[in-house]
């Protein structure tokens, strides 16, 4: 495999998606590309006038695409329930799309008392995932995307201290946050593979992407931002190891998508792979009962 770009997306007429966090950055690259190939793209979206303005510009571009607004805020479980419960009347989902993240706010809590980054990053998508997956499993050779990060390398889940009340570091709970995005992706694989399903969970990374998520970085790395830009992929570059995963004919289950160039920083993507902690099935268990336990959300697998 070269890498896999845009171009390389197959036609995805017939086939519903969902994308989260798809008014800006890789979400949106990514909700543009399938609506343009043909899906009915469901946008995932906090802000209903971001939605908007993101359906406009792919209707701009592709004026018979067929796209949707589910208000979305992965921040709280009552709003993840209503879009779960919008996205479930749909006739089938054939792909569902985990892209929306924060990156290294200062600390903050969502609506139910969870750390904002473990719990946007992880108990959102776990959640959302969990209350769509009769519906994506009812559609033949569905896929489930969740989208890690290169920060995932640091990653370790503080099971003493998960909504951070004794210490905060942002990068430490954003980088727990990130490996908890790999652990959910293959222990979701290894409960599809056990039960026979035809379902596959797939995880991706984006390299770094020139977009809004670092809006919290330090002033000093954002002074050097117009240099480190030219390393970096575009938010077009950073959604191909997405379109990658969700479109690409013999992807397996448990894989991990992400760039080919510049230590996995840029480039078209291909298959790569994520660090050993990563692949803990004991830590991966534990995180899932964890993660029922703080949301009170049981997959059904």
């Amino acid at each position: 495999m070269t890498g896999f770009t845009a171009a390389d997306v197959p036609e995805q007429m017939g086939k519903t998606i969902v994308v989260t966090g798809a008014n800006t950055g890789l979400g949106f690259e990514v909700a543009k590309t399938l609506a343009g190939k043909g899906a009915r793209v469901l946008l995932g979206c906090r802000s209903l006038s971001k939605a908007q303005a993101a359906k406009d510009r792919i209707l701009g571009i592709f004026p018979k695409a067929d796209v949707v607004i589910v208000e979305l805020d992965l921040g709280s479980l009552v709003s993840i329930q209503k879009a779960a419960q919008q996205i479930n009347q749909e006739l089938r989902l054939d792909i569902l799309i985990n892209n929306a993240g924060i990156m290294v706010p200062p600390l903050e809590y969502t609506q139910d008392g969870f750390e904002s980054q473990f719990g946007v990053n992880h108990l959102g998508p776990f959640v959302l995932t969990s209350l769509l997956l009769d519906k994506i499993r009812a559609t033949t050779n569905a896929r489930i995307v969740s989208t890690a990060s290169i920060a995932h390398r640091k990653g370790k889940i503080n099971f003493d201290d998960i909504n951070a009340k004794k210490y905060y570091s942002a990068w430490a709970c954003y980088s727990q946050s990130k490996i908890a995005n790999l652990y959910f992706g293959y222990e979701l694989q290894r409960r599809l593979h056990a039960i026979g399903d035809n379902t596959i969970s797939v995880v991706v990374h984006p390299g770094v992407a020139n977009t809004e998520l670092p809006r919290y970085i330090p002033k000093p790395f954002m002074l050097m931002m117009p240099v480190l830009k030219l390393f970096f992929n575009s938010a077009e570059q950073g959604a191909w190891p997405t379109l990658c995963a969700a479109t690409m004919a013999g992807v397996k289950g448990g894989e991990y998508y992400g760039p080919s160039k510049r230590g996995e920083i840029s480039g078209p993507a291909i298959k790569v792979r994520s660090n050993k902690r990563s692949y803990s099935e004991s830590i991966a268990k534990k995180l899932w009962d964890l993660s029922i336990e703080m949301t009170g959300v049981r997959p059904s697998l």
